[in-house]
């Protein structure tokens, strides 16, 4: 009597444009317990399922997007090395994008500021540094005594 090795689940039959399909799908998937490594790449006992369900629904006939669909649906938009745009995921798509846009439009501002600050002295804010260093000067010679 043979057993079936451990971690292993029986091939599912399919054709040479199937299993190609199979493994351009197997590269687009991550598996959920190593989460960098691809579908094709892991041994975990989780992606050996997830592989077999693939090969099932392949042989079924479901399409590459039926297949992609089915797997966020029920593992979330994780599963997929290239999720789809859509509202949840747009964040991931622009969020770096707006951040360097805010960072860049944040020290454009800075160095304007900056370069603006020495080269506007105002008669009012002169005359207020001419007043506050009498009342030091005042201060000390009271202080001296």
């Amino acid at each position: 009597m043979s057993q079936a090795l451990p971690n292993q689940l029986p091939p599912v039959p399919l054709d040479e444009a199937q299993q190609q399909r199979l493994r351009k799908l197997y590269t687009e998937i991550r598996c959920l317990v190593c989460q960098n490594q691809s579908l094709a790449d892991s041994a975990a006992d989780l992606a050996v399922d997830l592989r077999h369900e693939v090969q099932s629904q392949i042989a079924k006939g479901s399409s590459d997007e039926q297949i992609k669909r089915w797997l966020v649906q029920r593992y979330g938009d994780f599963v997929l090395y290239k999720p789809q745009m859509q509202a949840s995921t747009a964040i991931l798509w622009a969020g770096p994008f707006v951040s360097l846009a805010i960072g860049g439009l944040i020290w454009r501002t800075v160095q304007r500021r900056r370069s603006i600050a020495p080269s506007q002295t105002s008669p009012g804010r002169e005359d207020q540094m001419q007043r506050a260093r009498q009342l030091l000067l005042a201060d000390d010679d009271e202080k001296g005594r």
